[in-house]
Order: C-alpha cells, then structure tokens, then sequence
C-alpha cells in the first residue's frame, strides 16, 4: 500500500513549516500547499482548492489572517464539504483561544463526517520574532495597544510538535487540544525577559486602541489585519484566557516550553539585533 499522502495548507507559515519540516523528518509523505507552492492553494481563490487536495488522506489546515475574521466560517465550510467530497479523511484545524469566530469554524470540523482534531492555541510566543512586533523588539521601543489582561503565550514548535501528533497517533482522533503555555505572563514582562536576554533596554508603551490603529493603517497595515488587531486586543485580551492547560505535557510527554526558553532561543539567532 502506498503511504498516505498528508497536506499541509500554509505550509510558509510559523506553524506550516515547522509541521511540514516535522513530518518529512519523519518519513510521512507530505504536500506543502500555499499561494507559491507548485500546487498552488489561495483561500481567495477556491479554484486552486480541488487540485490542492486530490489524493489527500490527511490534511493541516491553518487560515489566513485567522479564523476570527467574519469570512472565515463559510471558507471553512466550503473547504471541509471539498474535503469530504474528494475523500479526505482527517483534518486537524489550528484555532485560536478565545475568539468566537474561529469556534464557529471549530463546529464546521466537529459536525462534519471527516475525523478531526482542533489544535486550539493561545498567543504565539514567535509574534515577538516573527511577526507585527519584530520591529518594534528590534528598535528598542515596542508599541501595543492598552491592554491589562495577562496570556499563557505558547512556543509554535510546542504547537507544531502537539499538530504532528495529530496527525500520526489514531489515538488522538476527534478530540480538541488546547494547548498554551506553562506561564501567565503580561507583554511587560515578556519584553523585559527579552530585553535581558539580549542585555539592552526595550521600552513597552502603550497607547489606545483607536489611536494604535490610525498609525498602524498610516504605515500600511492591511484592513484585515487592523481589524483582527482590534478584535484580539479589545475582546481576546479581556482575562478570557487566563489559565493554562497541561495539553503539551500530556501528549508530548514532556513540558511546555516557557518565554525563557523561547527567548534565549531566538536571541541566538540574531534576528532581534
């Protein structure tokens, strides 16, 4: 029998490459499906979605910018009635903690007829070094809107190893893992641990919301992404997610890796110099 084939959509992103560099490490035959891919796949372009997923046994479903945004649960929909059409058998969604949106398409996955699992995550540690905040870590003087609610960041190697398991152990099937950090930390403090790490001061202000998003969209940033900005940071980052949960530990046999960890890693790097 041939090996199944497992797909793996955003396969450029902070979790994609990690799951996809995961999988091939292990053998697993695997598709790395994103606008540039040789297959292509574009979540705005449902053309590019059947011949993405022809011969796909098990698929990696990551949406872009995220699945709070108000478009996102009829995407999902018509990708999981695509999947179950073309005879895919499992699919494992990242989703976010807290946002309402992305439990809507949680409910799409879970109701269908495919196996499934929900990899439900809370903040990326790696939006530090790999995303809307690198610059601001990099110029010594990071800006956020106000905030007060604490967050167990998470490292995306701990979600990609938690998505890989999904996708490899039967056991896992049908079930939702949520998963964050070990740690409750504030952006203050997580700016602080890194500021040690790289032994220099990084200032953290904080302006108001509206205020945030006038310079943000002034220097470019995306509608899309404005407005999810404003969703996670006046309604995500209310205090709804204040717990951690013992998901890596429990799956992965070993513990969660905390913004220390994560820190240290990346100055290594050099990509906050």
């Amino acid at each position: 029998m041939k090996q199944d084939l497992i797909a793996v959509v955003g396969a450029t992103g902070k979790t994609g490459r990690r799951v996809l560099t995961s999988l091939q490490e292990q053998g697993c035959q695997v598709r790395a499906l994103s606008r540039t891919s040789k297959i292509p796949f574009d979540w705005e372009n449902r053309e590019t979605w059947k011949p993405a997923l022809t011969d796909i046994h098990s698929v990696y479903v990551t949406y872009y910018p995220d699945l709070a945004v108000p478009e996102a649960q009829n995407d999902i929909q018509a990708f999981v009635d695509l999947a179950q059409s073309m005879g895919v058998n499992h699919l494992v969604l990242l989703s976010g903690r807290g946002e309402q949106g992305a439990q809507n398409a949680e409910q799409v996955v879970i109701n269908s007829t495919l196996e499934w699992n929900i990899v439900r995550a809370s903040w990326f540690m790696q939006n530090f070094s790999e995303s809307f905040m690198l610059e601001g870590i990099q110029a010594g003087q990071l800006v956020l809107p106000e905030h007060m609610a604490l967050e167990p960041f998470i490292d995306v190697d701990d979600i990609a190893d938690v998505v890989v398991a999904a996708l490899t152990r039967d056991e896992l099937r049908n079930q939702v893992l949520e998963v964050t950090g070990p740690e409750l930390l504030s952006f203050a403090q997580c700016v602080d641990v890194t500021a040690e790490m790289l032994q220099r001061d990084i200032q953290l202000l904080t302006v108001p919301i509206e205020s945030y998003l006038e310079g943000a969209e002034a220097q470019g940033m995306p509608a899309d992404i404005a407005w999810l900005i404003n969703e996670l940071f006046v309604n995500v980052l209310d205090g709804r997610n204040e717990s951690t949960t013992n998901t890596i530990e429990t799956i992965l046999q070993r513990p969660a890796k905390t913004f220390k960890d994560y820190a240290q890693d990346t100055a290594a790097t050099g990509v906050w110099s």
